[in-house]
Parts: C-alpha cells; structure tokens; sequence
C-alpha cells in the first residue's frame, strides 16, 4: 500500500487548480519556467483486476479542443500505443470502473483542472498520466512506465515542430469563437471498441462480512470487445469577455494568478465601466469534506448590464493572452473546478445584515405604496405559492430583497466580465 497524503494530508493530484499545498505552488512556478510542450505525470493505479501492467490516461481530447485536441487523438496517442506495442507491451486506456467490472463497458477518465494533466491542458501542454496496476510486479511497471516514457519522448521529437506550431496557434483559435465550454458530460451516443485483455469477474460470498464481494479469477484470463465512451461534449458553455475585472481584496485569487503568470493591470483611479455583474442564484454544496474544502457543484448565475465604479487598485484581466483558459476555468463560477465551486468566495454566501420585523413593517408599507409593480409581484406570489402564503416572515423578506435596504455584496461575485 502507498499513502497520497502530503504532510497536510492533501492529495497532490486533487491540489493542480485551487493550489492550497506549497507543493503545486511550487509545481506551477516550474511549470509556467519550463512551459513544456509534452507533460507526464506518473502513477499507480488501483481499481479494477485485468492483464495489463501499464495503462494511459491522456487529457481528454474533446477539452483540449480544436487542432491540439484533434492532433493528441488520432496522431499522438495511436502512434505511442503502436510504440509500446511493437516492445510487446500491450496498453490500454485507464480503466476507469469502480464497483463493476471493465467488460460492461466504461468511460474515459474526465482530468478536471484539479488533476495535473487538466491543469497543463489551460495552457495547451499535452499532457497525460501514467497508471500502472498496483498488483503488478515491481519491476514490471517501472520498466514499463520507462518505456513508455521513451516512446513518448522519440515521439515528441520527432514531432516537435509540429507541436510547438499547434501550441502557438491554440489560444487564438479559442478566442476566434464566440463561446468557450465549462463544463462536459460523456457522449453516450458514440464510443470505441476495444479488445480488452481481462478476467472474468464474479460477486462471491465474502468470507468477512455478510455480503458479497467482487472477485476476478487470474485462471479465467479473456480477450474481449468492450465499449469505451471516449467522447464527451459540452454541458455548458459561456460567451468568452474580452477581459475580466476581479476587485480588490481578494488576494488568494491575486496570488494564484500571479503563480500562474496571467497578465493584468490595477486602475490607477477610479474608474466607471459598463460591465456584467453577475450572481449566484443557485449551488449545491458537498456534505462531506474533501481536499481541505467542502466543494460547491451545479452553481447557476445570473448576471446583468451595469455602469459600475471601480476603485483605484481593482484588477483589470484581459482575456487575450496565454493563459485565458485558466481564466475562464477559475473566474467562471459554473465552470467545474472554479474559484467559486473550490469556495474561495464563500464569503459572499452569507448575508450579514438584516433588519427588526417591527421596525421594517412600516417602511415595508411605504416602500411597496412607492412601488406598485413589486406590490403586485409580492400579491401575484402570495397568491400562486402556498408555502409563501403561509409565511409571513418570508414575505416580509420578499420586499426586504427587492429594497435599497438589501446587502449588495450578498451573493454578488466579485468578478465581472466586459464584452466591449
């Protein structure tokens, strides 16, 4: 057995995007120092029983998107797994399967920005990772993992110029379009055939507890077609800003985008601009902790036109430059691996100020004799919601809500985004 845990008891390879260990810290300066065309990350890996001693887990190509994607699917990973196989050693994709077994078919493995080959994919770096089989001999699986990595290097080589050309032209073929997507899900309508050497794999009486266990037979090795679902397609996507503005005062998120070598500028004087406002209308939160945080998931926005002053000393991120993807998968909330979803805003959850029912009732009634059109919303809500109907509380939150007395920073992301 091996432990992943840090001195912190952080799993590194969870640590890529939110970089809470000074060890992706320093990960990332030597990255963006070197900005490496190729990228391997090696491993051992657990999970399934089956006859190979190395697997592969490349980026995902559909996220890597456009020549670069196209280029790691059908020219670079078909030509590394022919290298290995002509030093018979056979290969296969990461057998991403947990509780079943890898003959009822599984998916490619999704590598988020918190994973290492996510997180080099923001700056176009062709990554990927390494897994061999944990119950594999030793010696096996590092002079597998050494060949593998020989292959990989004669084939960059060989193909450097055309690499560095594909990474040149990468982010301006993402900017050319109108939207950048967020957030993916598996394409169940397509997948590979691959002839997967395993074992057959039965649920047997467990011998520890009262229930069954899974159990893969060594003597019952197979070699069988198996569905591999290999293609993934957007679930979700944002019109790409020409720049950012992140005000002052959340220095977290300064220092992850210094670490990360992203450009941008600080008002020297305040400053009046037409930008989107967004905020969170709506996330779920996990209940049980992970990596150091609780993570938020499903987050939905809503945002709005508006003429805001900046003050000297907010920060001013165009978008046009090396790292955008880093921006878009870190400032876009609903993005998977967000700043907002790895609750470096959390802040922002919690309302501070309220008010005294008794001392609000009164101003409550004049506002709404001000204000006919949200008298009529709050009778329309009364009238179609019968849990508002019954609480009087809530309604008086309501007008609360919709009053120039309302916290503007509750639920408001501190970044906003500029079309023009």
């Amino acid at each position: 057995y091996g432990f992943r845990g840090n001195a912190r008891n952080f799993d590194l390879n969870r640590d890529f995007i939110k970089a809470d260990t000074k060890n992706a810290q320093s990960f990332a300066e030597i990255f963006h120092l070197l900005n490496p065309d190729v990228f391997i990350d090696n491993h051992v890996s657990n999970g399934a029983d089956y006859q190979y001693a190395i697997t592969h887990l490349f980026t995902q190509h559909n996220k890597l998107g456009n020549n670069l994607g196209a280029f790691l699917e059908t020219t670079m990973r078909p030509s590394i797994e022919a290298s290995l196989l002509e030093k018979n050693i056979p290969i296969t994709p990461y057998v991403n399967v947990w509780g079943k077994t890898p003959e009822e078919g599984f998916s490619q493995f999704f590598d988020s920005p918190r994973y290492s080959s996510g997180y080099t994919t923001l700056f176009n770096t062709l990554g990927l990772m390494v897994e061999t089989h944990m119950l594999k001999p030793y010696k096996k699986r590092v002079e597998q993992t050494y060949s593998f990595m020989e292959s990989t290097i004669e084939f960059t080589l060989k193909n450097g110029t055309k690499i560095k050309e594909l990474r040149k032209n990468a982010v301006q073929q993402i900017l050319e379009k109108n939207t950048y997507p967020i957030s993916y899900e598996v394409d169940k309508t397509t997948f590979t055939t691959l002839q997967f050497k395993g074992y057959e794999g039965d649920y047997i009486d467990s011998k520890v507890t009262n229930g069954k266990r899974l159990f893969y037979d060594r003597d019952k090795p197979f070699s069988k077609p198996v569905k591999y679902y290999n293609q993934f397609k957007a679930s979700k996507q944002i019109t790409i800003p020409k720049a950012y503005i992140l005000k002052q005062g959340w220095w977290k998120i300064l220092e992850r985008l210094k670490g990360n070598c992203i450009e941008f500028t600080v008002f020297k004087q305040d400053t009046t601009i037409t930008v989107e406002e967004q905020y969170i209308t709506d996330y779920k939160t996990r209940t049980r902790a992970y990596e150091g945080h609780y993570p938020h998931f499903n987050t939905t926005i809503s945002s709005y036109e508006k003429d805001i002053q900046f003050k000297k000393g907010d920060i001013y991120i165009p978008v046009n430059q090396p790292g955008a993807r880093y921006l878009f998968e870190t400032l876009e909330a609903e993005a998977t691996d967000s700043f907002f979803n790895w609750n470096f805003f959390d802040t922002i959850l919690q309302q501070k100020e309220g008010y005294s029912g008794y001392v609000f009732e009164d101003i409550a009634e004049q506002f709404l004799n001000e204000n006919p059109a949200l008298k009529d919303s709050l009778y329309l809500k009364i009238k179609t919601d019968k849990r508002f109907e019954a609480n009087p509380r809530a309604q008086l939150d309501f007008i609360y809500k919709h009053s120039p007395h309302y916290e503007a920073a509750h639920l408001k992301l501190p970044v906003y985004k500029i079309y023009n």
